[in-house]
């Protein structure tokens, strides 16, 4: 029998950040959440500017450009710029935004550097209530990002920090060169 009206519940991954510039971590982390979690689609919801930064290098078209390129023969990813629609650069604002437009569970990946300042994040306790927060380890972040006030307070609820074959590259190692 079939039900009709009823939409089917999508899982759809949220990787937000400057991407400046896009890597093959973002790629890796991605590809990992997708398949260990399976997620119908990743978004990649390029950021204007990361409020813990002072500002990219490249601007928002190039960045926006680049990350097409290099997912291009990953369909499953969604590049996006979201700001000027919902008129805000904060994830609760994306979240709240996303689950009205779709049926969907979001689940909000992260870097484990991300997790040390996850509890500075706008609403961060809120993010945590409304979707699952993956947290990729990222190389030199463990120790820190599992002594952090997030991780202390949120790793049995909608936390899960996964262990995953590295990839040693950052936007900032990147830039330097």
């Amino acid at each position: 029998m079939k039900i009709k009206n009823k939409k089917i519940i999508k899982n759809i991954g949220l990787l937000g950040g400057s991407f400046d510039p896009p890597h093959q971590g973002h790629l890796a982390i991605s590809t990992n959440a997708k398949r260990k979690f399976k997620l119908d689609h990743i978004v990649w919801a390029i950021t204007k500017k990361n409020p813990f930064k002072r500002k990219s290098n490249l601007s928002l078209q190039e960045r926006i450009k680049l990350s097409r390129k290099i997912t291009k023969f990953k369909k499953f990813i969604k590049i996006r710029y979201f700001e000027d629609k919902i008129k805000s650069n904060r994830t609760i604002n994306l979240i709240n935004y996303i689950k009205r437009k779709n049926n969907c569970k979001i689940f909000l990946i992260i870097g484990a550097d991300n997790l040390i300042q996850f509890h500075k994040w706008y609403k961060w306790k809120l993010i945590s209530q409304k979707c699952n927060i993956l947290v990729f380890d990222r190389q030199g972040f463990k120790a820190q990002s599992l002594k952090s006030i997030a991780f202390k307070h949120l790793r049995h609820k909608s936390l899960k920090f996964i262990n995953f074959k590295k990839v040693n590259i950052s936007s900032s190692k990147l830039r330097k060169i």
